[in-house]
């Protein structure tokens, strides 16, 4: 599968968005433009598009082992939480707080605000990872529900998810996972989650579709009333170019992901080795982490010019979370891992996927290294 960037520019935000697969996108296209007719209709053109969309349910089961009916397509990830948290609020009605990771993406925190949901925040270090017996803690003082990222969308880091299963189960609890950066980069332990989430453009397919996994099947969980789509959990018009896409980009990062982590894995070690003769701290980078996602402080002040310089160069990195970046907030991950607000300011995220080759490796190397000399 050959990328369509240029060489006028290598990209390095693979976590904020996964370029497109141009093939499989330009293939679904051309069905959807044949095919447009609505999933919810009555006639045999609109039950062929529902039948498209039952299969990619079929699909997803099958590889995570899950059951269908509970698997929901919307249209973004943060959607996917909300409806994830929301059947929380369906479990628990009477539930006020929730134990979190200090990882979680914006969405989440969100999401269990809006549910009327505070987030009983677990500790960690510099490690990035949660500290377990905080967690025992918080479910012994306290049972109650645990939501926690399985990967890091900032640091990479892939949290201990079989302790915190076990822990949640020792005390009858539920186990709810953001498996946004986790799903097609690593191979995911579907059956220690009760429920999770994850989304088309964070691995190829364009925006338009994520999903949701819920607990059981139980209609009270909605996420949008006024229709009976998605098993009447999400009332709306199913986007069947974006699901389709969804599921045949899904199968080719599966059956080249050993692959892909071997080559991706060894740019990470190019990486990180070079960089830290140039002075740079790598956020976590003793502990198990993705293998694209390099998280680093920058020696210098200057990020925001560093950050045009790079731009100027063709290369394009990022801040972090897509959510945080044009804020140029302090990372909330590393305050809570102990960084310093000044220390956390001078960070950047460089993420890599399918298409990273080693020469795009190469040019990001020394435009780095053009720039810390100029800014020093």
């Amino acid at each position: 599968m050959k990328s369509h960037l240029t060489n006028d520019i290598k990209y390095f935000d693979y976590n904020a968005t996964h370029p497109p697969f141009p093939e499989i996108l330009e293939t679904c296209l051309a069905e959807y433009l044949e095919g447009y007719f609505n999933p919810s209709g009555i006639t045999r053109f609109s039950l062929k598009n529902q039948g498209k969309i039952e299969q990619t349910r079929k699909y997803f089961s099958s590889i995570t082992k899950g059951q269908e009916k509970q698997f929901v397509f919307s249209a973004t990830g943060t959607e996917a939480n909300y409806l994830l948290i929301q059947s929380l609020r369906v479990l628990y009605p009477a539930l006020d707080s929730v134990i979190v990771s200090p990882f979680e993406h914006s969405s989440m925190y969100a999401a269990l605000e809006s549910y009327g949901f505070t987030s009983d925040l677990i500790q960690t270090n510099k490690t990035g990872i949660i500290h377990l017996k905080d967690l025992e803690k918080k479910l012994k003082e306290n049972p109650r529900p645990v939501v926690c990222l399985y990967a890091g969308n900032e640091t990479g880091v892939i949290q201990p998810a079989e302790e915190i299963s076990k822990l949640t189960k020792e005390y009858g609890q539920v186990f709810y996972s953001d498996l946004m950066q986790g799903f097609c980069k690593v191979n995911v332990p579907y059956s220690l989650f009760d429920g999770f989430t994850f989304s088309g453009h964070k691995i190829g397919a364009g925006m338009g579709a994520a999903v949701t996994y819920l607990p059981k099947t139980d209609s009270r969980f909605q996420v949008f009333g006024g229709g009976n789509q998605e098993n009447e959990h999400r009332a709306g018009t199913e986007n069947t170019f974006a699901i389709e896409c969804l599921r045949r980009v899904t199968e080719i990062q599966l059956e080249h992901l050993e692959e892909k982590n071997k080559r991706l894995s060894h740019f990470q070690s190019l990486l990180e080795e070079k960089l830290e003769t140039l002075g740079c701290i790598i956020i976590a980078k003793s502990s198990n982490r993705l293998p694209n996602t390099t998280f680093l402080i920058l020696p210098i002040q200057s990020v925001d010019f560093f950050l045009l310089g790079m731009e100027e160069k063709g290369v394009l990195v990022s801040t972090g979370s897509s959510c945080k970046s044009r804020a140029r907030e302090a990372s909330k991950s590393l305050l809570h891992m102990g960084y310093s607000e000044e220390e956390a300011l001078r960070c950047i995220r460089i993420s890599t996927g399918y298409f990273t080759n080693e020469k795009d490796v190469n040019t990001l190397l020394v435009a780095i290294e053009d720039l810390l000399h100029k800014f020093r």
